[in-house]
């Protein structure tokens, strides 16, 4: 495991993959969305349960995406590891994707996977609002915890609020799409432009909220359900609130075009759908596997307690470029 994530620390400092003898290596190379500790714990079973060596590099969503995109023609890995869908759809559209059809796919929902195996979902994710108890009863006494999306347009909570950059963050997207897509394109803009100035911070990393929340320097915050139940569960002072008219979305899994190790990147897909795995995640992450063999860690939030709209993964795919273009010139 410390070699493994020693590897991933050099490959990060790189921003290459390079053995830890600094000699270029021909192991599995991954490039993972997911947190650092869930990736080095998946990639350790999988070698051991294959026999297949791997490494990876760690980095935000925006970043590995635009990479897998301008390296197209000559990908310096071989997998592309967490995202939501409209990310896959983006690289996949730019014909940056290996369609993939595992054996282990015909029992995951139809919503997590693509009909043409260029993605295929691991993990359920849903966005919900963080609560730190404790800071939010001394900053706004009296003052009734949000439970809706809408709750959190009171000016009372002007700056302490955190929210992923969305051009940065999946996460954060999928939060501006849920406001499109609930209230449509005028209300959900008008929505956005209302929460932006209540905003304290617009970190890049979608994991930060969750942290930022737990460690009590903000009351409030909008991340993935998964993260604040893993705060939760860790001891914060933390609580998950799971809004009506949330979205929906899955971390998926996808192999480049041209990889040159097309068959150990099918393996790698196929070990992600297994129970296993998902178990594994779940057990570390809380989030809930789309395998329905496998088991969600307890504590985690199931699907049937979140309410959740028809989110549109391919409109969000679609309108990405003007969505992010027109929060740039006109939220933030």
């Amino acid at each position: 495991m410390k070699k493994i994530i020693a590897c991933a620390v050099s490959a990060v400092l790189a921003f290459s993959f390079v053995g830890c003898n600094g000699k270029k290596s021909s192991e599995l190379k991954i490039y993972s969305i997911i947190h650092e500790e869930e990736t080095a714990a998946l990639v350790e079973l999988f070698t051991k349960k294959t026999g297949i060596p791997a490494v990876f590099l760690r980095a935000s969503t925006g970043e590995l995406v635009n990479r897998v995109i301008s390296e197209k023609d000559d990908p310096q890995a071989d997998i592309l590891l967490g995202g939501a869908t409209n990310y896959h759809i983006q690289a996949d559209e730019a014909g940056a994707l290996e369609h993939y059809d595992s054996p282990l796919a015909e029992n995951v929902p139809s919503f997590a996977r693509s009909k043409d195996g260029a993605y295929t979902g691991f993990c359920v994710l849903a966005l919900g609002i963080g609560v730190n108890k404790s800071r939010f009863a001394e900053k706004f006494p009296g003052l009734p915890e949000p439970k809706t999306w809408d709750d959190l347009l009171n000016p009372a909570f002007k700056g302490e609020i955190v929210l992923t950059n969305p051009v940065a963050s999946s996460t954060a997207y999928l939060f501006v799409q849920d406001q499109l897509q609930r209230l449509g394109w005028d209300g959900g803009w008008n929505y956005l432009k209302t929460l932006a100035p209540l905003v304290g911070q617009f970190p890049d990393s979608g994991s930060a909220p969750a942290k930022l929340i737990g460690t009590g320097e903000y009351s409030l915050g909008v991340s993935y359900i998964h993260a604040l139940a893993k705060y939760k569960a860790d001891g914060f002072d933390i609580e998950a609130v799971a809004p009506p008219k949330s979205v929906g979305d899955v971390d998926c899994i996808s192999i480049m075009k041209n990889s040159k190790n097309l068959d150990s990147a099918k393996a790698f897909v196929d070990f992600m759908l297994s129970k296993e795995a998902q178990e594994l995640m779940s057990s570390i992450d809380f989030t809930v596997p789309v395998n329905p063999d496998a088991k969600g860690a307890v504590g985690s939030v199931p699907l049937s307690e979140i309410d959740l709209i028809e989110y549109d993964s391919a409109l969000a795919a679609k309108q990405k470029d003007e969505v992010l273009e027109l929060w740039s010139k006109e939220v933030r």
